[in-house]
């Protein structure tokens, strides 16, 4: 059996498919694939350990319908059409839990980061702008998170363990938008279930921890960061399609909301000309929630196994379009 990974991977995951017998075949150059290259590349390969936001839709599946498995490096899957996989009866894993500390962890530090105007001060070094500081000039104060409300889109594990740090280190308030009730986010965190509307014009911080869905792309919009706070800051560690970045920037432009922390951007990678980049009050990442060695080396061991059980024939662990 043979495998054909779309990035060079670590060799603890190496071994772990040659362990089990599975040859191995990485994708070493330094750019994302073309969908004609991942198609031509897994025709000759009985699984994919696809790695990265590859567009797995109905005319790749389709022309690649012999594959047994396919691993995602990822616990989002909003890149696959899963359900043609299902009718093609491919198998398609994902890779939840793992990277939860370590995504609420980004989350965190970017509400702390953006509160501060952290990056923007760190440049003001590299400019060698650190010098005479004038407490009356009110461009370099951030503001306090302390005691504040953190409304939460998407109450799920990554969610709840941010609501978490934020609760106990800054004694924040907790609500949150869910499609349903977290009743154990309630009774340990005293987190109150609202409605959007509600969200937006009660919250001090907003962090997004939802799925992309035809519901939540482009929730955070015009009209949405007109509902929000002044003093507000918007925060993303889910998938930059649940913003509008455009209306993002004339939103932080234009003093609606008060600054953004994003490790997702719309589009993605972002373009190193965007002007939310030299803005004061936002600090972006480069999508690295899961970015530690213990996390990513968690994730391949659950790829892995996505892996060798579906090319046995065998249940994913972590099956995202069970038949």
């Amino acid at each position: 059996m043979k495998v054909f990974v779309t990035r060079k991977i670590m060799e603890s995951g190496k071994k772990l498919l040659n362990d089990a017998g599975i040859e191995v075949t990485e994708w070493t150059a330094e750019r994302d694939l073309t969908q004609e290259e991942l198609i031509a590349s897994c025709k000759e390969h009985d699984g994919l350990l696809s790695i990265g936001s590859n567009k797995l839709d109905a005319h790749f599946l389709q022309s690649c319908s012999h594959l047994k498995v396919i691993a995602l490096h990822s616990v989002g899957y909003d890149h696959v059409d899963t359900e043609t996989a299902k009718q093609l009866r491919i198998p398609v894993g994902n890779t939840p839990g793992v990277l939860t500390d370590a995504t609420a962890d980004l989350a965190f530090l970017l509400l702390l980061a953006t509160s501060r105007k952290a990056f923007y001060q760190h440049k003001k070094i590299l400019n060698g702008d650190w010098g005479f500081s004038n407490p009356s000039d009110t461009t370099d104060l951030g503001i306090e998170l302390r005691g504040k409300t953190l409304g939460i889109f998407g109450l799920g594990s990554i969610g709840s363990e941010l609501a978490r740090r934020c609760k106990y280190a800054f004694g924040m308030q907790i609500i949150y938008t869910n499609r349903s009730s977290n009743l154990p986010a309630e009774k340990e965190l005293d987190a109150q279930k609202v409605s959007f509307e509600e969200l937006l014009a009660q919250s001090d911080a907003i962090s997004v921890h939802a799925n992309l869905t035809p519901e939540t792309r482009e929730q955070f919009n015009a009209a949405a960061f007109e509902n929000m706070k002044e003093t507000a800051i918007f925060g993303n560690a889910a998938r930059g399609g649940i913003h509008n970045e455009k209306d993002l920037t004339i939103a932080l432009k234009n003093g609606t909301i008060w600054g953004a922390g994003l490790d997702v951007t719309n589009p993605e990678p972002m373009d190193p000309g965007n002007e939310l980049l030299n803005m004061p009050n936002v600090c972006v990442l480069p999508h690295i929630g899961s970015a530690t060695i213990e996390t990513r080396t968690a994730m391949l061991r659950l790829a892995a196994a996505n892996v060798i059980a579906g090319l046995k024939g065998e249940q994913l662990p972590n099956w995202v379009n069970p038949f």
